[in-house]
Parts: structure tokens; C-alpha cells; sequence
């Protein structure tokens, strides 16, 4: 099954909410080469090179599961002989953050390369639980805390899940990492100069470990081309209008959500 579903399939019917949906796929589609020009690996290996500790950084912790995740890698993926975290994010594609229940059970983040984060540092969420990391998100924990960590401890070996998540930013740029202050969408609204920008997200058992991997793949849609397609336009009008005040906020739509509505 493909990670990247229509764009209709986005925005489920009814109103705004939390929901996690996920739907069985192949690990090695997702995780696997996608991009021939080689481009991708190309900016990945621009961001680490120019800052390590900021784009792709482990703690001890995370060591077992990047040791295990590079014999995936090679046995998989075709990536072998790999034995740092930094040097995994040159030559995989997607993002990927590797986490490790601690002795509590809560999933902790030990590590990643995160080169296209999306309004967020790994650096700063480094050796967190998910709850904390998602705490910032309005509404996120108390709808989903619970099933997460739930699905995370009973994820079988040899499964992948993937699932989506999106937003609406100002740039196709693909890094934009805190430091970076990409500016919020603001009026007047231009939808060729807004993007829909999706986060395709795979998340994959490391059995010996008990860890699990996350990647994250991008896609990015210009607005004027998703208000031609009618049925995630109005998806999308309707996830805007149903939105609470607090996740508009969050997503820095609050300032022209209602303008927005009116043009897509």
C-alpha cells in the first residue's frame, strides 16, 4: 500500500478532531530510495554537515536501536556499513527519530535525523516522552495519549503502519526547523504562495530492542492546485471550519482562517 493516499483521504468526514488512523504498508516502499536525482540525500547531507548536533544526534541510550536499525538498513534497504546516526541521515531519505520505552513503559525520543522538521528541534525534545513532546499540541494527549502507547507497545516485528498528518505553511522549502522562523501564513491570502504541507509518517517495530522507528516523508501542495481539486478542497474547508480556536492557534491559521476558507 502506498504512504502518500489521495488528498481527499486527508480530511475525514465530520468535524475536526484527533484520530489515529493507521493502515498497514511496506516498509521498504517507504523507507526504500524514492528520489532518483539524488537531491534529497543531497540537502539532507547539507543540514547535518552544516550543524550535526541540531539535524541528527543520539543519545547513549539510543545506541542498541541504532545499532539494530543499521542491520535493517543493510538487510533491507540496501544501506550498509553504517554505524553513526549522522551518517544514516545522508543516505536515507526520510526522517527518522528512533524511540525506546524507558523503565516505566512511556516511549522516550533516544535519537534521529531530523533534516525537515516541521515547526520543531529535535535538540530540544531529545530524551522526552511522547506525552511531553505532543504536549504542546491542544487536545493532542487527552484524545490520544492513551492509544498511542498503546499501539506502540503492542507494535508486532515486521510491521509497519503508516499514517498522516498536515498543516499550511509559506514556503515549499523543506527544512523549517525553529531556528529557521519561517514567518505564519498571514492575510492577504495568495493561495499560489501557501503550501498544504503533509507529513507522511511510517512507524516500524525494532523487536530486540523494543524500539520503534519513525519516518517522516514530506509532500507539498500549493493551494491554488488543492482549491482545483474538489473534493479535498472542500475536506480541507470543512477541517478548517470545524477546527477549535486553540488547534488554529497552534497551526498559525488563527489570523486567516476564515479568509482562507473563503478562497479555497
Amino acid at each position: 500500500m502506498s504512504p502518500r493516499p489521495p488528498l481527499s483521504e486527508l480530511f475525514p468526514p465530520g468535524p475536526f478532531r484527533f484520530h489515529l488512523t493507521l493502515k498497514r504498508g511496506d516498509a521498504r516502499e517507504f523507507f526504500g530510495p524514492q528520489d532518483p536525482t539524488g537531491r534529497l540525500l543531497a540537502e539532507r547531507a547539507k543540514w547535518i554537515d552544516a550543524d550535526p548536533p541540531r539535524y541528527a544526534d543520539l543519545q547513549p541510550e539510543g545506541e542498541p536501536l541504532l545499532a539494530e536499525l543499521g542491520e535493517l538498513a543493510a538487510r533491507e534497504w540496501g544501506i550498509a556499513g553504517v554505524t553513526s546516526v549522522r551518517e544514516l541521515g545522508r543516505r536515507l531519505e526520510p526522517d527518522m527519530l528512533l524511540l525506546a520505552p524507558d523503565a516505566d513503559g512511556a516511549y522516550r525520543l533516544r535519537g534521529g535525523a531530523l533534516c525537515f522538521p516541521t515547526g520543531w528541534a529535535l535538540e530540544e525534545k531529545m530524551g522526552q516522552t511522547l506525552d511531553d513532546i505532543h504536549g504542546v499540541v491542544p487536545g493532542l494527549n487527552a484524545a490520544l495519549a492513551a492509544p498511542i502507547n498503546q499501539f506502540l507497545s503492542r507494535l508486532k516485528p515486521g510491521a509497519v503502519f503508516f499514517r498522516d498528518n498536515w498543516g499550511i505553511v509559506t514556503t515549499d522549502e523543506l527544512n523549517l526547523h525553529t531556528s529557521r522562523r519561517a514567518p505564519a501564513p498571514a492575510l492577504p491570502v495568495q493561495l499560489d504562495r501557501l503550501w498544504l504541507r503533509l507529513e507522511y509518517q511510517a512507524l516500524l517495530s525494532l523487536p530486540r530492542t523494543r524500539g520503534v522507528l519513525f519516518g517522516i516523508r514530506l509532500g507539498l501542495h500549493r493551494l491554488d492546485d488543492v482549491a482545483r481539486d474538489p473534493e479535498a478542497a472542500a475536506g480541507l474547508r470543512n477541517a478548517l471550519a470545524t477546527m477549535p480556536l486553540e488547534m488554529a492557534a497552534y497551526k498559525r491559521l488563527d489570523g486567516i482562517r476564515s479568509k482562507l476558507i473563503e478562497c479555497v
